[in-house]
């Protein structure tokens, strides 16, 4: 599969100066725009100079068959799993890469002091990812032990309250108990998702869905759902078997299948593995920068920046018998 062209602004001047940018290949035209996430990691203390970022927003990507305005015009019901979260994920994962690459361009042209600028940048950068996957986990062992040793605080405050007969603030203070040990549950749980997942699908895979049809490709994951509350709701991601707490999956969705959706955030229940081989066309705007290509089976071989990031371990297609033989014959 041929990589599709390199990010460039709509006036030629590095990607990174500037708030939007487009992407052009095949009559395929993406148009992105940035956030207030953006806004806070590339505008911090003036660093790129004065880029009129607006302050709020988000980053987003807009993708359109051009001189027809869209493959049909329409939307399709799978939208309803499209991603802002996922689709932002990944956009400021390119712009880590982005400004490593730079740092070294600049170290190899020895122009140090400019190096300095973009490691110490690219150091926010990760600073800042770092803190948004820690909110979006938003769970682990110590934030349930927190919880349980608010409601010990909670039930001691209690006690005292009935003793001076308030017995009033010992009701809501009993409410504010049955919410935290709610929420403590939820995280205990969610934690031990998060220690013991296993994944159905790999980084790089294809896969289909099986209620909308469409054809992806696999290039995140979460032990479970981690997504807001509305979005769930919009998703109906309550109706699932299996509801939130399954392994959920960021999917690049062919722009072919629809070219507004890009990212949909799907849960494993939700996806199928393409048997056969599928080496056909599958095009979309960040394979690109996420994948080096594709291997013997069709399937996509993440950038090892993809693996680490998700902890997978790199994937080896099956080996065929076949194309020895045929090499042999030749």
């Amino acid at each position: 599969m041929q990589s599709l062209c390199h990010f460039s602004t709509t006036n030629g001047a590095p990607l990174l100066k500037t708030f939007s940018w487009r992407k052009i290949d095949r009559g395929l035209l993406c148009t992105f725009s940035g956030s207030s996430t953006f806004t806070k990691v590339f505008s911090n203390k003036g660093f790129w100079g004065k880029n009129n970022l607006p302050k709020k927003g988000d980053l987003s990507v807009r993708a359109a068959w051009r001189f027809f305005g869209g493959r049909n015009g329409k939307s399709t019901k799978a939208s309803i799993e499209r991603s802002e979260a996922a689709n932002e994920d990944i956009l400021l994962f390119f712009f880590q890469l982005d400004l490593g690459v730079r740092v070294q361009y600049a170290l190899n042209i020895e122009q140090y002091d400019m190096a300095k600028m973009l490691r110490d940048k690219l150091i926010e950068v990760e600073t800042d990812i770092i803190k948004q996957q820690q909110a979006k986990r938003g769970s682990s062992k110590s934030e349930a032990q927190d919880k349980e040793i608010k409601i010990l605080t909670l039930r001691a405050d209690i006690q005292k309250a009935i003793e001076t007969e308030n017995y009033d603030l010992a009701a809501k203070l009993r409410d504010q108990v049955s919410t935290l040990e709610a929420d403590a549950l939820a995280a205990s749980a969610k934690a031990l998702a998060f220690e013991n997942v296993k994944y159905a699908f790999r980084l790089g895979q294809q896969v289909r869905h099986k209620v909308f049809g469409y054809r992806g490709v696999i290039c995140g994951m979460d032990p479970v759902c981690c997504e807001s509350k509305s979005w769930m709701e919009k998703a109906n991601i309550d109706k699932l078997s299996r509801g939130p707490n399954q392994p959920f999956y960021q999917v690049l969705v062919d722009v072919y299948a629809d070219p507004n959706l890009l990212v949909a955030y799907v849960a494993e229940e939700n996806l199928l593995a393409i048997e056969e081989q599928d080496k056909g066309r599958f095009d979309h705007p960040y394979t690109s920068f996420l994948f080096y290509g594709t291997d013997t089976a069709g399937d996509f071989i993440p950038i090892s920046e993809l693996r680490e990031k998700f902890g997978q371990p790199r994937h080896e297609p099956p080996y065929e018998e076949n194309d020895d033989d045929s090499n042999g014959d030749a």
